[in-house]
């Protein structure tokens, strides 16, 4: 389901400096790697993150300051990045990883759109605009296409949902994620091999 950008004060602030956001996504543009989940869609669908699982991505972050410095002010900020759909591209009907998705809510900053890029949550549908957020709840169902000539860009962030801020973020991860992890171990630092390691024992336990 959507929620109401105006509720949460940050989308002004992102929306009153989205064509900064839009210049270093382009600075940055050749970087987007192929999302690792390849049987959430069809077609192209690239990301170039900043912030992944609550840990800064800082040569990413290095590369793009002045978004970073944005959604460093952002309370509860969790995840960040740059999601690109090449015209297309579909990405099918899916929720976010449970242990995660119900307890944050999910933020898109349009960038560059068409009149043809479409995101359903649950029974509503909406477009993106370019300079205006949408908000909306990751642990519904939801879907995207972009059936346009060009391609759709949006500044994608998760932030904790203030109703559930105690909450432990316990990510359920699909294996192709999990395999994603593993084969940029070389570029993790030694806090992110920790966490994630505690998180496979966090996992397992629950699973069990």
């Amino acid at each position: 389901m959507f929620r109401r950008s105006d509720d949460f004060q940050f989308t002004r602030l992102l929306e009153d400096n989205w064509r900064d956001v839009l210049d270093e996504y382009r600075n940055v543009a050749a970087g987007v790697d192929a999302w690792p989940e390849t049987q959430y869609y069809k077609g192209d669908w690239g990301t170039f993150g900043l912030y992944a699982f609550g840990h800064k991505q800082a040569a990413h972050c290095a590369a793009c300051p002045r978004t970073t410095q944005l959604v460093e002010q952002i309370p509860g900020m969790v995840m960040a990045g740059f999601s690109r759909l090449a015209p297309g591209t579909h990405i099918t009907p899916h929720k976010g990883y449970g242990g995660w998705a119900e307890f944050v809510l999910r933020c898109h900053l349009g960038l560059s759109v068409n009149d043809r890029c479409v995101l359903r949550v649950g029974s509503e549908t909406r477009q993106w605009q370019e300079g205006k957020t949408l908000v909306f709840c990751d642990a519904v169902e939801h879907e995207a296409w972009n059936s346009g000539e060009t391609e759709r860009v949006v500044l994608l962030l998760d932030f904790r949902n203030p109703e559930f801020r105690r909450k432990l973020l316990n990510p359920d991860l699909t294996p192709e994620m999990e395999q994603y992890i593993r084969s940029q171990w070389r570029d993790l630092s030694a806090k992110e091999k920790l966490h994630y390691w505690l998180w496979r024992a966090m996992n397992v336990r629950r699973n069990a």
